[in-house]
């Protein structure tokens, strides 16, 4: 299915629930198998953000924990995505094949295969954030940390432990800023 045309329709009717402030980004989730949102970000008066998640047809979602699941899995997928490899994947291919077409070190072709395999999960933009692309993500660049190191331990894994922090501030940014209200907020 292709994204950029739903983003843009999403957009568009987002946009004429913000009382005309300015969109700045909308992320596609689906936090459960065919449940579709997407989270709406747009510039705030001050500091911040206002914040709105809607459904496919362009609806506010006013349920706390629907908001807080689409939000929740957008930013793990963006976190992982960012955080799977510290540097420019096609530069680490290039090195790879020169490394293997150079010298031929065991283990060369397993490297360039999980580089691949990691670029694949992370795709490009714009990309869906659901629970099976963050396991994609996690376990692809798992298999390139071991694949470059298996004896150092994973970067990833270490931020990805790290990232509940963020996500927890950012759904916090996202209950104080909400444009609807929503039932049932919880607390975070």
């Amino acid at each position: 299915m292709e994204l950029a045309p739903d983003l843009e329709r999403i957009a568009s009717v987002a946009a004429g629930h913000a009382g005309g402030a300015p969109l700045v980004a909308v992320l596609a989730a689906e936090p459960a198998e065919a449940v579709r949102r997407y989270v709406c970000a747009f510039e705030a008066a001050g500091e911040g953000h206002a914040w709105l998640v809607v459904d496919g047809g362009g609806a506010p979602v006013a349920d706390g924990r629907d908001v807080r699941d689409a939000v929740a899995i957008a930013a793990l997928c963006e976190i992982a995505a960012e955080s799977a490899f510290p540097g420019d994947l096609d530069e680490l291919r290039a090195q790879l094949v020169a490394l293997r077409l150079a010298e031929s070190p065991p283990g060369i072709a397993e490297a360039e295969e999980a580089a691949l395999a990691l670029q694949h999960a992370i795709g490009a933009p714009p990309t869906l954030a659901s629970p099976a692309r963050l396991d994609a993500i996690g376990g692809a660049a798992r298999r390139l940390e071991r694949a470059l190191d298996p004896t150092a331990p994973s970067p990833f894994t270490a931020a990805m432990q790290s990232a509940q922090t963020v996500v927890d501030e950012l759904l916090r940014e996202v209950e104080s800023g909400y444009l609807v209200p929503w039932a049932d907020p919880g607390s975070v």
